[in-house]
C-alpha cells in the first residue's frame, strides 16, 4: 500500500511539474495580410511557415501545432481586431506572421503589453529595434533599414555620384530609403514617397527623366513593384538609367509578372533561391515539390520562423506558458536557416549576411535571382545601440 501511494504522489508531481497544456496542441496566431493588393506576400508567408510544421512532422517541442490565422486585410486597423480575437477568444500562446511595418507596430501595441511573445516573420521597424524594443518581440528576417544599406554601401563603391529614390510613403518604404542613405554618400538628387498602393507611376517616370541621375534605387513590394518595372522598361528608361532595387521588389511573388523586363535588375538582400547551402538546397526542393512554384525570401523566412519555434520549444520541453522562460529558450535557440549565417542580436534581430543579386534567365527559361556577390558579413542591424532591453 505504501508503495502504490508513493507511486501515485510520484505521478502527480510530474504532472504538476508539466502542466497538461504543454502535452496539448500549441495553439499559434498567425497574423498575414491574405486578401487585397499584398495578398500573394501574405500567402507566401503562410506557406512557408506551413511547410515549416510539416518538415517538424506536424509538431513543435514535441507538441501537436494549432495554428490559427487571420487576415491584416493590409491595414492596421483590422489587424489589432484580429490580434485582439487570437488573444481573447481563440487562446493563442504565441502571435507570428505579420507583412506590413505598419500592422506590426500597430499590432504590436496589442499583443506585448500582455507579455505574448511576438514573432515578425517579415516586417522590420526601426521602432522595434531601437527605442521600442521588447524581451517579448523578435524578428527573424530582417531590419527594414538592413537591406537598403547594402545596396547604398554597393553603389558607393562603384563611385555612382547622383542617385534617384523612390518608395512608398509607410513605415517600411521610409526605412528602406534611410537605411540607403547611412552608406551611400553621394548626391541624392530626388527623393520620393509614393502613395501607398499607388500603380501608375507616370509623374515620378517623368520627373527622374528630367532629373538625369546615374542610377534609381527603389523599394516597391507587391503589385506596386510589378507596375513600375513594367512601366520603367516601357518608359525606355531601363536601356538609359540603371535601376536598383532590394530583393522584396524582385522575388518570386513578381518575377513571374515581370517577365523580361526585371531580367538583368540588381537587386540588395540577405537570401534568394540561388543561395548555395545544404539546408537552403532542400528547402527550395520541398518548397517546389509542394506547391510548384520557386519559393521567394517571404517564405524562406517564415520556413525559417517555424524551425526557430520548434527548437526553442524542444529546449523546454513543449512548455510555452512562461513568455520568460520562452524568450530565453528563443535567444539561445539553434536551428539550421536557410541563410546559412543567422543569430540574434541583443535587440532579438537578426545578425546575418547580405548579398547582391541579379535577376537572369534560369536554365529552364524561368526567372532566377542569382547571387552575385556578398556586400556584408554577419552584419547587425543600426539600431540596437538603441535598444535598452528591460
Amino acid at each position: 500500500m505504501a508503495r502504490l501511494l508513493v507511486c501515485a504522489l510520484s505521478a502527480a508531481f510530474a504532472l504538476a511539474a508539466f502542466p497538461a497544456g504543454a502535452a496539448e496542441k500549441v495553439k499559434i496566431g498567425f497574423i498575414s495580410t491574405l486578401s487585397g493588393p499584398n495578398g500573394v506576400t501574405g500567402k507566401e508567408m503562410l506557406d512557408g511557415f506551413k511547410l515549416g510544421i510539416t518538415d517538424a512532422h506536424g509538431k513543435f517541442g514535441g507538441r501537436d501545432v494549432d495554428l490559427v490565422t487571420g487576415d491584416d486585410q493590409g491595414k492596421p486597423d483590422v489587424g489589432v481586431e484580429v490580434a485582439r480575437k487570437l488573444l481573447d477568444k481563440d487562446k493563442v500562446e504565441l502571435v507570428t506572421g505579420v507583412v506590413l511595418s505598419n500592422i506590426l507596430l500597430a499590432v504590436s501595441n496589442v499583443v506585448l503589453p500582455k507579455h505574448v511573445i511576438l514573432i515578425s516573420l517579415n516586417a522590420g521597424a526601426s521602432d522595434l529595434a531601437g527605442r521600442e524594443c521588447s524581451p517579448y518581440f523578435f524578428n527573424v528576417s530582417f531590419q527594414n533599414d538592413s537591406v537598403p544599406e547594402a545596396m547604398g554601401a554597393n553603389l558607393q563603391e562603384k563611385g555612382l555620384k547622383h542617385v534617384y529614390l523612390l518608395a512608398p510613403n509607410y513605415a517600411a518604404g521610409r526605412d528602406m530609403l534611410n537605411g540607403f542613405k547611412r552608406t551611400y554618400k553621394g548626391s541624392i538628387v530626388g527623393e520620393v514617397y509614393t502613395q501607398m498602393n499607388q500603380l501608375d507611376f507616370a509623374a515620378e517616370l517623368s520627373a527622374i527623366q528630367a532629373a538625369k541621375p546615374e542610377a534609381v534605387f527603389i523599394f516597391y513590394p507587391g503589385s506596386m513593384g510589378i507596375n513600375f518595372i513594367r512601366q520603367y522598361a516601357e518608359w525606355g528608361l531601363k536601356a538609359q538609367i540603371p535601376l536598383y532595387a532590394t530583393t522584396f521588389t524582385m522575388d518570386q511573388t513578381l518575377l513571374p509578372a515581370m517577365g523580361n523586363d526585371a531580367i538583368g535588375i540588381m537587386n540588395s538582400g540577405f537570401w534568394s533561391e540561388s543561395l548555395d547551402n545544404p539546408e537552403n538546397r532542400v528547402f527550395v526542393e520541398r518548397f517546389e515539390a509542394e506547391f510548384k512554384r520557386i519559393p521567394s525570401a517571404f517564405a524562406a523566412t517564415a520556413y525559417d520562423g517555424a524551425r526557430l519555434i520548434d527548437a526553442a520549444m524542444r529546449a523546454t520541453g513543449g512548455r510555452i506558458d512562461s513568455a520568460d522562460a520562452f524568450r530565453k529558450a528563443l535567444e539561445a535557440a539553434k536551428f539550421a536557416s536557410v541563410r546559412g549565417h543567422f543569430r540574434f542580436n541583443t535587440n532579438h534581430f537578426p545578425i546575418q549576411d547580405y548579398y547582391l543579386f541579379q535577376v537572369e534567365k534560369g536554365p529552364s527559361g524561368e526567372l532566377v535571382d542569382t547571387m552575385r556577390e556578398r556586400i556584408f558579413s554577419n552584419r547587425p542591424d543600426s539600431y540596437v545601440s538603441e535598444c535598452k532591453m528591460k
